[in-house]
């Protein structure tokens, strides 16, 4: 069963991690993928033909989410390609991990944009066709990082707990329209923002965790993919922890 057929989901950041395992899970599952990426030429056209394989249209954007300009003008081209925004998943980011004493204002504002601002602006252009087709899913990728704060990581915490806040409102927002807005707040997932944390002893990062070990972007994905579909019709404006007990 194929719970995303012929929907059109957009999907920022999707060249690799969490965003590749989220756009690969669509594609199973019936879902047209228009996906963004910022660097790599090379690996978005890999991705791109991952994803025709499964006999979906599949198209990359090279475009800053946050950059307010280029996430207007990626909503345009993604409804001239596809004719639709049914489903839109913001999960481009970054972090600047520093202590506070050592993080600078440029430091700062690059996780702001990245990870907070990019957000506002695909969710202000998306709701356009969403409101006037009176149904779409939006799908906001926090951290737990954002509910519980960690030393070192103000910036990074700050901006995915101002997501959550953002969720929330939209969620209230956008309810009468039948339009749906949650996110989900990944633990420690195996990617290569984490990557340093296992070379540094994975034993003490796992001691952390109930179910004793690092979560697999796929994982975050089966979630992503309960959010984007039907089955999740009634679940709006929640924080969905993928974290293995790390935090309830």
């Amino acid at each position: 069963m194929k719970l995303l057929e012929n929907k059109v989901a957009l999907v920022t950041g999707a060249s690799r991690g969490i965003g590749e395992a989220i756009a690969i899970r669509f594609a199973e599952h019936g879902a047209n993928v228009a996906f963004t990426y910022l660097s790599s030429d090379e690996r978005a056209k890999a991705l791109e033909e991952k994803l025709a394989a499964y006999g979906v249209k599949a198209k990359a954007y090279k475009s800053d989410a946050g950059n307010y300009a280029a996430a207007e003008q990626l909503t345009n081209d993604v409804l001239a390609d596809f004719g639709a925004v049914d489903i839109c998943v913001n999960n481009a980011g970054i972090s600047r991990d520093n202590l506070l004493l050592r993080l600078t204002e440029e430091q700062w504002d690059d996780v702001m944009q990245a990870n907070l601002k990019s957000v506002y602006n695909l969710t202000k252009q998306v709701i356009k066709p969403m409101m006037k087709a009176r149904a779409g899913s939006i799908i906001n990728l926090s951290s737990v990082v954002g509910v519980e704060g960690n030393a070192g990581q103000s910036s990074y915490a700050a901006s995915k707990a101002g997501i959550i806040g953002f969720t929330k409102s939209i969620a209230q927002e956008l309810g009468s329209r039948n339009i749906r807005c949650n996110c989900i707040a990944p633990g420690f997932i195996e990617t290569d923002m984490t990557h340093y944390l296992k070379d540094g002893g994975a034993e003490k990062w796992f001691q952390k965790i109930p179910l004793g070990r690092f979560g697999k972007p796929e994982e975050v994905a089966d979630v992503a993919l309960f959010l984007a579909s039907g089955m999740s019709s009634y679940v709006s404006g929640q924080v969905i922890h993928t974290c293995g007990a790390m935090t309830t």
